[in-house]
């Protein structure tokens, strides 16, 4: 794919334009637009919770192309973002790993993104159903504190909100962006696009927002084919082109072919009606998003004729290893899916409560990957291959909650009551096919898949008992099911999975002091459930380079969650201590054994008990001692250890897996004009291991988790009130790090935007 420029220069060509237009006197300050129109929005109790917030202005000084590029120096968490465009963007908060999809909650205005479908790679949140231009402020709240959310919230929170216009408005933002990368075989620049263009205005009570966002990336190759290295016996055909190296545990390996970078592409459009009726607010959202996505392998490998070899034994150097046909599959990606929510607040007459209602639905309308068997560079290529896909795919969710800031008429008192719903359901059908490029399904292999559906009732009750001291108190009660589960295997029966129920109560409870003076303090317990997902469930899976075992009988994770907080206002912002110790059983986790060709094999299991402790410093303020500077910084040192594991005691006292001791934030802005501002920001985290057995120690390999130190720099110049230009700079360095897969490697964007 060719990647045209022309959208950065119609993008910059406008901004040029208005520049010439809009006189100098024109430069002021723009008024936000506010999702929330004439109203207020709903009070939450989240307060329990420790909570960090970042804004659309803030976000100028960091190169953001997509939504989840706001938090990506926020403390204590870290989204596993491997490219720009990547649909595995997962994110670990606290003490739950970036692996551990399922203890993050993600929202934007009130909708569920994040998706209690799958878990790891596949259970990222759907970051590209908002786009970064819409959004108007990021909100992470940690730990699950607050009794409004369930168990998921074992490492947080991260709300989304998007803005409604107040008054005829368009914008257009374009943007360009390049990647140097060298590794192993691959010395190559990748190129990069987005666009986007957006109608709001206001009638009376209604506001329309419709927007189209376009995102066009090829990524750096994201993994590596290798086998083991043997001693030759003869027979084996001399090649060159393979690259010695070692595996993340240490192990001699051949390199000889990489996936080649994932060529995506991504479009979407969306449509937001806000209505106001007296006190109340009606939003409508709908979102649909078309991706593709197609990997092609690179070859290392030639023949003593330099002919590119596909298959069979080889030796380089006096060092045999063996190449799999099937290592260099084509792949080719599409998936559709459509978001509908709806969402309804205000008050409930003059009684003083307000309520909120909540209803998404989400649908996998397409979602098919069509696989090679061979290479069509193979002479032994033909059309066969295999296809899967998705069916029955998607979630729909319930909330409703109403409250009070003045409970039993007590200025003293507030309270909060709810109920939520949601059914998730799951199918996903593989097929040997005649034709893989047409979409042929020749013969099923394997079919897999299932339901589950939770209903919980919460109450969260605050009491400011004295001027100084405040108490939360609350609980949340949950029934969780699992049904229709099944597992079709080539050659054999369908088979059923029992039906189950589980239950659970989680009780909550916040303790503030807030003395008169600069210094506030809260100490905060929770329990937490965390009931298995889908794919935890019920996904069996056997594909060419990878086989996964589910497990039906897993039992919910069930955590003790306490964190401590001393919190000093400064000018201009505030600094933070918070202490933090979380322990939970039986927790569920992917364990996997990688076999000499560098195939897995990867189960569902729980992990008897792990114990998490940490220390979090978190300073944010601007204008640092009356400057022009406006400052983010935060440090995190966790210790996550395996306390218990009776099937396997070795492990017990081993640091858990991609759990680093050490994370580092820091953004700083110096806002020279108000036309110039430039910001740098540094984003640091220590070792870690992608393994129980922490034997996984070699750095810089692919399956690696290293440690990394990126600088990022991005400077603004804003030609009129509303117009910008952004040139930006990420990983200045170019570290090479490791998260199993590549970091992105130095990193460069230029990008142009307008109102009008």
């Amino acid at each position: 794919m060719k990647y045209p420029i022309h959208p950065l220069v119609l993008g910059i060509s406008m901004v040029l334009y208005s520049h010439m237009v809009l006189s100098e006197q024109s430069v002021t300050t723009m008024d936000e637009l506010v999702v929330e129109g004439e109203t207020q929005p709903a009070l939450t109790t989240h307060y329990a919770s420790p909570s960090t917030r970042i804004t659309d202005i803030e976000v100028e000084g960091i190169n953001a192309t997509t939504v989840e590029d706001f938090i990506k120096y926020e403390p204590s968490l870290v989204v596993r973002r491997r490219y720009i465009g990547d649909s595995n963007g997962t994110v670990g908060i606290r003490g739950s790993n970036m692996f551990q999809t399922t203890r993050s909650m993600v929202y934007a205005d009130g909708l569920p993104l994040h998706y209690l479908l799958q878990s790891q790679w596949s259970g990222a949140p759907r970051w590209s159903l908002v786009s970064p231009d819409e959004t108007q402020a990021v909100e992470v709240v940690y730990g699950p504190f607050s009794a409004e959310y369930s168990g998921n919230a074992m490492g947080g929170v991260i709300n989304i909100e998007t803005r409604l216009p107040t008054e005829q408005e368009f914008h257009a933002e374009a943007g360009i962006f390049a990647q140097d990368f060298q590794h192993l075989g691959t010395d190559d620049t990748f190129v990069g696009h987005r666009e986007f263009l957006s109608y709001g205005d206001k009638f009376d009570d209604l506001s329309v927002y419709v927007f189209h966002n376009h995102l066009a990336n090829k990524s750096q190759p994201q993994s590596f084919r290798y086998n083991t290295i043997t001693t030759p016996v003869g027979g084996e055909t001399a090649v060159t082109g393979a690259i010695a190296g070692l595996t993340s545990t240490g192990g001699s390996v051949m390199n000889y072919a990489d996936t080649g970078g994932e060529e995506v592409t991504t479009d979407l459009t969306k449509i937001k009606l806000g209505y106001e009726f007296q006190d109340w607010l009606a939003l409508m959202t709908v979102a649909f998003e078309d991706r593709d996505k197609e990997t092609r392998p690179n070859n290392y490998l030639l023949d003593a004729s330099g002919n590119p070899f596909w298959s069979g034994a080889a030796v380089i150097n006096g060092n045999a290893f063996s190449v799999s046909s099937s290592r260099f599959a084509i792949s080719d990606n599409n998936r559709q899916t459509a978001l509908l929510g709806i969402g309804l607040e205000g008050p409930m007459g003059s009684s003083g409560w307000d309520m909120t209602v909540d209803f998404s639905f989400f649908d996998v309308m397409k979602d098919q990957t069509r696989t090679s068997s061979r290479n069509p560079s193979d002479p032994a290529y033909t059309a066969a291959g295999r296809v899967s896909e998705y069916e029955d795919t998607g979630w729909i969710t319930l909330d409703l909650k109403t409250r009070t800031q003045q409970f039993m008429g007590r200025n003293d008192m507030s309270f909060v009551t709810g109920y939520h719903y949601d059914r998730y359901s799951l199918q996903i059908h593989d097929y040997n096919s005649n034709d893989y490029a047409a979409g042929e399904k020749t013969s099923r292999r394997t079919s897999t898949g299932g339901k589950t559906s939770t209903q919980a009732l919460f109450a969260q009750w605050g009491w400011d008992f004295t001027p100084d001291w405040d108490l939360a108190l609350g609980g949340r009660y949950e029934q969780w099911n699992m049904m229709d589960g099944f597992y079709y295997r080539y050659g054999g029966d369908i088979e059923d999975y029992a039906d189950r129920t589980e239950d659970g109560f989680s009780p909550k409870l916040s303790l503030g002091f807030t003395p008169s003076g600069p210094w506030k303090y809260r100490y905060s317990v929770a329990k937490a459930y965390r009931f298995p997902i889908v794919e935890e469930l019920y996904k069996n899976e056997e594909a060419t380079n990878s086989t996964s075992i589910a497990d039906a009988d897993l039992k919910p994770e069930v955590g003790i969650h306490h964190n401590l907080m001393a919190e000093r206002e400064i000018t201009g912002g505030f600094m933070r201590f918070n202490l933090f110790h979380e322990k939970v059983d039986d927790v569920i986790f992917n364990q996997s054994i990688t076999l000499p060709d560098s195939s897995t094999v990867s189960s569902f299991l729980p992990v008897e008990e792990v114990t998490t402790t940490g220390l979090e410093f978190v300073l944010q303020q601007n204008k640092v001692f009356d400057s022009k500077l406006d400052a983010r910084f935060n440090v995190t040192y966790t210790d996550s250890e395996v306390t218990k594991h009776s099937a396997n005691t070795s492990v017990v006292g081993n640091d858990f897996p991609r759990m680093p001791h050490w994370r580092v934030n820091m953004l700083l802005t110096y806002n020279f004009t108000h036309r110039w501002d430039t910001s740098a920001g540094v984003r640091y985290a220590s070792d870690s291991y992608g393994r129980l057995d922490n034997t996984d120690t070699t750095n810089e390999v692919f399956g690696g988790q290293d440690k990394y130190l990126f600088l990022d720099l991005k400077a603004n110049y804003r030609p009129t009130a509303n117009s910008r230009i952004g040139f930006g700079i990420d990983n200045v360095t170019d570290e090479v790090a490791f998260v199993a897969h590549p970091w992105p490697q130095r990193t460069f964007y230029l990008e142009g935007s307008i109102d009008f």
